[in-house]
């Protein structure tokens, strides 16, 4: 069977380095949850980004968190995406997409 496999890469602190609160991770959780029947996250051992900026070299760490879903409502995510943007303070939050098939 295909369908997706959805991630969202969510920095765990603002820009000046402070970290989110918990409710923050919680709350895209339960929406999550609530919109596809669950979700996992990988937030123990955040992941570390780095990139290239205009003057410098920037970091983030994030926590990824994904769902799998049959079909991929891409401007649902897209004004989820924003929402956690606008929300988090962040120029770009990255929601990424996979097609998959689980293996029986």
């Amino acid at each position: 069977m295909f369908s997706h496999l959805i991630q969202l890469l969510l920095p765990v602190a603002d820009n000046q380095g402070r970290a989110f609160p918990d409710d923050v991770l919680e709350s895209v959780k339960t929406t999550l949850v609530a919109k596809f029947g669950g979700v996992t996250a990988f937030g123990r051992a955040p992941a570390h980004g780095v990139w290239a900026g205009p003057n410098r070299t920037q970091h983030d760490d994030v926590v990824i968190v994904e769902v799998m879903a049959g079909a991929l409502d891409e401007t649902w995510w897209s004004d989820f995406r924003k929402g956690l943007e606008s929300k988090l303070g962040q120029q770009e939050i990255v929601v990424r997409a996979f097609l998959m098939r689980t293996l029986e």
